[in-house]
């Protein structure tokens, strides 16, 4: 029997199994960066757990080393083809030609993942490794976020590539926090983003699929109509505070960001144009060195 919402699942898994829909990125060979495909996917299959009889909650992963990588820049930058070959290109907008063609394909990318703020189930999102750029898009896009105390996250893109297209991280850490993320585009690691709010808990690396599966467990004993009212209320308080009027400005502001001609945004597309993403990766974080925050002021004095 075939599933009435999911069609292909290159680069995802899906199962159900004890209230529970399981989610996983699966490119471990690319980090779970996020591609044109996985995302399609990705949103088939939210819709395919939302609309099941057999799932009260949603467990979103990443197979491999990572939860999430970030964007395939290969995608952005290497302006990979389009699948289809049945129209002619040229007759539709470009990818990022012009400002208003760069905010609508942002737009249609966003449509993906936005879903999310409005499914009726609570998704709880289990990150450890890298948790970079796209990634905490998606994460931070969950109603729970779980991490690995060494877990990796930041938007390093941030630095030289524009702004977080589905930016949420206001609602999650609040306006310094958030600013020290993407001013500097420097990463936290799992336990330091539980001590200040961006993920509701962090754990040793191998202790956090059992506590998200106890998590989801016990989120998945109450009745999926139940939770639904829970998460839609909380979800409609943060539509008051900006939430959904702030996702499109986001997209747009994104856009503008990347016709930034500045020196680093500039070195940026020259090195992809002419050495490839690893070069332009090292030569655009150079400066930041570790570019790991570690929280001071919070940890216990020695004696």
């Amino acid at each position: 029997m075939g599933m009435k919402w999911l069609k292909s699942t290159d680069c995802i898994s899906f199962a159900v199994r004890d209230n529970v829909a399981r989610i996983t990125l699966n490119r471990p060979e690319k980090r779970n960066a996020l591609s044109g495909q996985m995302l399609k996917e990705l949103h088939q299959a939210l819709l395919e757990a939302d609309d099941r009889r057999d799932a009260n909650v949603i467990l979103l992963s990443g197979e491999g080393r990572d939860f999430c990588a970030g964007y395939d820049l290969t995608d952005s930058y290497g302006g990979a083809a389009d699948a289809a070959t049945d129209y002619d290109p040229a007759a539709y907008r470009s990818r990022a030609g012009t400002i208003d063609d760069d905010i609508w394909n942002l737009e249609r990318q966003q449509e993906l993942t936005s879903i999310m703020l409005d499914l009726h189930k609570p998704i709880v999102a289990k990150v450890h490794g890298n948790c970079l750029a796209g990634g905490t898009d998606l994460a931070f896009s969950c109603d729970i976020v779980l991490a690995a105390d060494d877990a990796k996250i930041g938007f390093p893109a941030a630095r030289a590539n524009g702004t977080p297209p589905t930016n949420l991280w206001f609602y999650h850490c609040g306006p310094q926090w958030t600013k020290r993320m993407l001013f500097t585009g420097d990463t936290i690691s799992g336990i330091d983003a539980a001590r200040i709010g961006m993920v509701l808990d962090a754990y040793p690396a191998e202790e956090l699929d059992f506590e998200a599966d106890e998590m989801v467990r016990r989120i998945g004993s109450v009745d999926a109509e139940i939770l639904a009212t829970h998460k839609r209320v909380v979800n409609a308080q943060m539509e008051l505070a900006g939430a959904k009027q702030s996702l499109r400005y986001a997209a747009e502001l994104d856009a503008r960001a990347h016709l930034s001609t500045g020196p680093r945004r500039s070195r940026f597309r020259k090195d992809m144009a002419e050495k490839g993403l690893k070069e332009a990766l090292a030569n655009r974080d150079a400066p930041f060195g570790k570019g790991r925050i570690e929280l001071r002021a919070r940890r216990p004095r020695p004696e």
